[in-house]
């Protein structure tokens, strides 16, 4: 299992977070989901490909932000 780290955005409360841990879980029931609310991180441990992971995240509202762009354009 492999851990992959995403930058997302929208995630503002515990609801968000749990959304964010339920389209994880719907697409690997042993991933392991930690979740910075604050910065927007989530780290995922899982034998998922990244972009299934990434997929996932964007198909529950949480789209990964370019980790190319700066912290302004997110906003």
């Amino acid at each position: 299992m492999d851990t992959q780290q995403f930058t997302v955005q929208g995630m503002t409360c515990g609801h968000c977070e749990g959304a964010v841990r339920q389209a994880i879980r719907r697409l690997d029931a042993q991933a392991e989901v930690q979740i910075e609310r604050s910065s927007g991180r989530v780290s995922v441990r899982s034998a998922c490909s990244r972009p299934a992971l990434a997929a996932a995240l964007s198909e529950a509202g949480y789209p990964e932000l370019d980790p190319n762009a700066s912290a302004a354009d997110a906003v």
